[in-house]
């Protein structure tokens, strides 16, 4: 049975104007999903803000093993209503990845219970990504390093709890450094944050950024998915 992926995307006016469009010219979030349906245990499909219930009603979220998130200048025009459903499928075993500028969203903000704050600096510069813990299956086929010749700075501190996992470490041109793929576990639900991806930049045409993105929509799909997070009145064990 093939991983049932959803990527959602804000998609507003911003991203359909010429600068973003000349690189993704059906937005971010169909080139996502086109090279996703690329593998053969993966099935992926798009959702936008503007879409009815903005994009994630039940049905599509219940429809959903891994949940891809690429947000950027409208995070407060997701609905808080939208947010507890997002983190309630992933608590009870949905993976969610968060992309880019996804950190400061409100769904991942929920999930991690910090601020997602980092530092920032732009025009886009050389970033090099260190594969620190080889071992991972997320890292599986990745280099020992990999250069991107443009991409937004974020920078070092991060306002996120500690990881389950660094997975990868970047370091931009200007010297400074990032987390720049981490893992995280909430109740049932396993998260991948990687940073490359501001709209700009042809970063998600990348071979190695994809082969990232495939590898960690296999590791953070549910093992399991729990019908409800209520907690059962079970009666007291019988004494022997």
């Amino acid at each position: 049975m093939k991983i049932k992926v959803t990527v959602w995307n804000e998609y507003g006016d911003d991203q359909k104007g010429q600068e973003i469009s000349g690189v993704y010219p059906d937005g971010m979030h169909k080139t996502t999903a086109d090279f996703l349906n690329k593998d053969d245990e993966i099935q992926a499909r798009t959702a936008v803000l503007e879409e009815k219930e903005q994009g994630l009603p039940d049905a599509v979220l219940d429809d959903t093993d891994v949940l891809i998130w690429w947000g950027h200048r409208f995070h407060d025009k997701v609905e808080d209503s939208t947010v507890k459903k997002v983190v309630n499928r992933v608590q009870r075993g949905m993976g969610a990845i968060f992309l880019h500028s996804a950190h400061h969203s409100k769904p991942f903000r929920e999930l991690m219970g910090t601020s997602g704050r980092l530092s920032w600096r732009m025009p886009g510069e050389k970033k090099r990504i260190w594969t620190v813990t080889p071992s991972h299956p997320i890292a599986s086929g990745i280099p020992e390093y990999f250069e991107l010749e443009q991409e937004e700075m974020y920078g070092e501190p991060f306002g996120i709890p500690e990881p389950l996992d660094t997975v990868f470490i970047g370091w931009y041109q200007g010297g400074s450094v990032f987390r720049s793929g981490v893992t995280f576990k909430r109740e049932n639900g396993k998260i991948f944050y990687f940073q490359p991806g501001h709209e700009t930049y042809p970063i998600y045409h990348n071979e190695i950024i994809q082969k990232v993105i495939v590898n960690a929509v296999k590791w953070v799909k549910p093992v399991i998915k729990v019908d409800s997070l209520e907690c059962p009145n079970v009666p007291p064990l019988e004494k022997f």
